[in-house]
């Protein structure tokens, strides 16, 4: 057995590798640059973990998605393996300790966010490290091609240069080959390889309905097909009104969304997983990380922005590869909204401003303050103090975010931490001076191991009751030892976390490119323009559609798209049906005929083939009748 091997079995408790994994790692330890695209489900992490952990050194990950960050982090720790996520809400003392962990600690594997990589600090402290591998998780935000592009990602090939013989790995699920491309030039790769898994998921049939009466459709659906499945809405409010129309009508169902407590948000997940609730109703908030195999449906009843979305939030139906169902329920007021998201989604640049400085304000920073500064940030509560719209000033602030301004994250939960920053000795002392904080002390250096060396996650609960005090004490006493310096105390927290890039100066001097606004504006317009293509084209195979975006040739018809399915009821190959429809048109093109003449003037065809395939071509809107029963071809 082969050591990558061995690592599987031993932290994994898999025998084989999925399908491209081992090509990707031995790729990774003949330190090739190397770009991977496998779809949502396909076992990315897998493909920097194992080399990472085969040799010596930390793996440095950079991610954009804090809640996977933490994810993946509390996957390794529950594998025994040492893993840190610096992440924003943690204090300057946490990331240092993190930091010295890195260097000297054992640890293999450090997770940060894009942003982090410009500050001195982490700069300073990462060369001191010793690494073995450099992987871009969600590589597509390195791109200016890309739907989520992220200027710090350009930090990475600066950090290449302080470890030129450092392999980088790019990991994405969805990407252009304008994409692809630009990824591998932002890094700078050099005798790199690429491996592209198929786009295609041949167990998934995508299914698009124009529908007016969408939860009639819904029920519908989820009555015919069995197991378990996920709706996608746009709207918080949308989740939990959906989910109760689904309890009325007997079907075991829940809501999710990023404004919940996480712990509600823990217990829906783990009651979906287990199959105590059915269907999840939720915004896009819901899916990253989760890799459970039997879903059955996933249902769209908003448009999401763009394919690469799509893509991703469907494929996370039918992984256990058995047939499965990604339904989009659409109507013409999906659409106008999804055109009016290609104007709100970029707002101009004296609202920009105002939102900017509305901020500088809520938050007490004077001009030329604030630098690296993070901060708890309630956007409904921002918005009523200022009288903004929320969708507005949120979509402000990814602008702001986009010119690096700022960072801002969404709601993640961090426990309480607990860490003593003194000596022994210095502990002691103390304990003999204060003897009423003896007992508490004690009990924590009981429950507690690491607390000289790292900061410990724990429960206030949990503590109060080890040493029997009252719970609202217990933080009163944490809070005092704190501010006496003898224990660092952290309590938890779930908010959305703000922190400034940049010293905040005055908003009338704020740096917005007008082009690079314009420049996101077209390429958002041209990402949902191609989505629109893909709900409103009844001529072609949803899955040749989706896989001629991302750049794959040779397609071929799926069988399994509601285009396919009608198409297969002709029981005609695509060559007879393209010739059909070619005699068709040139029938058509001397002026409207009835059917029956149609099939009398095509050869080689029973007149019930042609008039079948006139029926088809009427119902997806090629050709039409009029009121003397004359078939016409419609302008393209």
């Amino acid at each position: 057995m082969s050591i990558i091997h061995q690592v599987l079995a031993q932290y994994w408790g898999y025998k084989q590798f999925r399908p491209m994994q081992e090509e990707i790692i031995h790729s990774i330890m003949e330190k090739n640059d190397t770009l991977a695209l496998l779809p949502t489900g396909g076992g990315k992490s897998i493909c920097f973990q194992v080399p990472a952990m085969v040799n010596d050194g930390i793996c440095l990950v950079i991610s954009p998605l804090i809640a996977l960050m933490k994810d993946q982090e509390e996957n390794l720790l529950n594998k025994g393996i040492r893993a840190v996520a610096i992440v924003s809400g943690m204090k300057r003392s946490e990331v240092d300790i993190a930091l010295d962990n890195c260097i000297y600690g054992g640890y293999k594997f450090l997770y940060v966010s894009p942003e982090r990589l410009e500050s001195e600090l982490f700069q300073e402290r990462l060369t001191q490290m010793k690494i073995n591998l450099i992987a871009v998780d969600e590589a597509h935000c390195i791109s200016q091609w890309g739907y989520d592009f992220r200027p710090p990602y350009r930090q990475i090939a600066k950090i290449r240069e302080w470890f030129p013989a450092v392999p980088v790995i790019a990991l994405t699920a969805s990407a252009t080959p304008e994409v692809r491309e630009d990824i591998c030039k932002q890094l700078n790769f050099k005798n790199h390889k690429i491996f592209t898994k198929s786009f295609a998921r041949p167990n998934l049939s995508y299914i698009v309905r124009h529908e007016d009466k969408k939860m009639e459709s819904v029920l519908r659906i989820l009555n015919s097909v069995p197991g378990c499945g996920i709706i996608y809405v746009r709207n918080r409010r949308k989740t939990q009104d959906i989910a109760n129309q689904l309890i009325k009508n007997g079907i075991r169902a829940d809501f999710y969304h990023a404004g919940l407590p996480q712990q509600t948000r823990t217990e829906k997940q783990s009651k979906w997983m287990k199959n105590d609730s059915r269907i999840i109703v939720s915004t896009n908030a819901f899916g990253m990380g989760i890799d459970k195999p039997d879903v059955r449906s996933v249902i769209h009843l908003d448009l999401p922005d763009d394919l690469e979305s799509y893509y991703q939030e469907a494929g996370r139906g039918g992984r256990d590869e058995k047939l499965s169902y990604a339904v989009v329920l659409y109507n013409q007021s999906d659409i106008l909204d999804l055109e009016r998201r290609m104007s709100v989604n970029f707002p101009d640049i004296d609202e920009i401003r105002k939102v900017y400085q509305a901020l500088g304000n809520y938050f007490q920073i004077p001009v030329n303050s604030g630098l690296g500064l993070t901060l708890e940030f309630d956007l409904i509560s921002f918005c009523d103090q200022y009288r903004f719209d929320p969708v507005r000033t949120y979509n402000c602030l990814k602008v702001l975010e986009l010119e690096n301004h700022l960072t801002l994250s969404d709601s993640i939960y961090l426990p309480s931490r607990i860490h003593i920053p003194v000596k022994n000795i210095e502990l002691y002392e103390f304990q003999v001076k204060h003897t009423n904080y003896d007992h508490l002390i004690k009990t924590i250096l009981r429950s507690y191991a690491g607390l000289f060396d790292n900061y410990v996650r724990f429960s206030e609960t949990e503590l109060a009751k080890r040493a029997g005090i009252d719970l609202k004490l217990l933080k009163i006493e944490l809070a005092s030892l704190n501010k006496l310096e003898v224990v660092s105390y952290i309590p938890s927290t779930e908010m959305p976390q703000l922190t400034f890039n940049e010293a905040r100066v005055d908003a009338k001097l704020l740096r917005i490119s007008r082009e690079n606004l314009e420049d996101r504006k077209q390429r958002f317009t041209i990402r949902a323009n191609a989505f629109k293509q893909f709900i409103s084209d009844k001529y072609h195979c949803r899955s040749m559609m989706l896989l001629a975006y991302f750049g794959e040739g040779n397609l071929h018809r799926c069988g399994t798209c509601d285009y396919c399915r009608e198409r297969n009821k002709l029981e005609l190959n695509d060559l007879e049906m393209e010739e059909l429809r070619n005699e068709i048109q040139l029938i058509l093109k001397n002026g409207p005929a009835l059917a029956q003449h149609i099939a009398e003037k095509i050869k080689g065809y029973k007149s019930e083939k042609v008039i079948a395939v006139l029926r088809w071509l009427i119902d997806n809107g090629e050709i039409g009748n009029d009121s003397l029963s004359r078939i016409y071809l419609k302008e393209s």
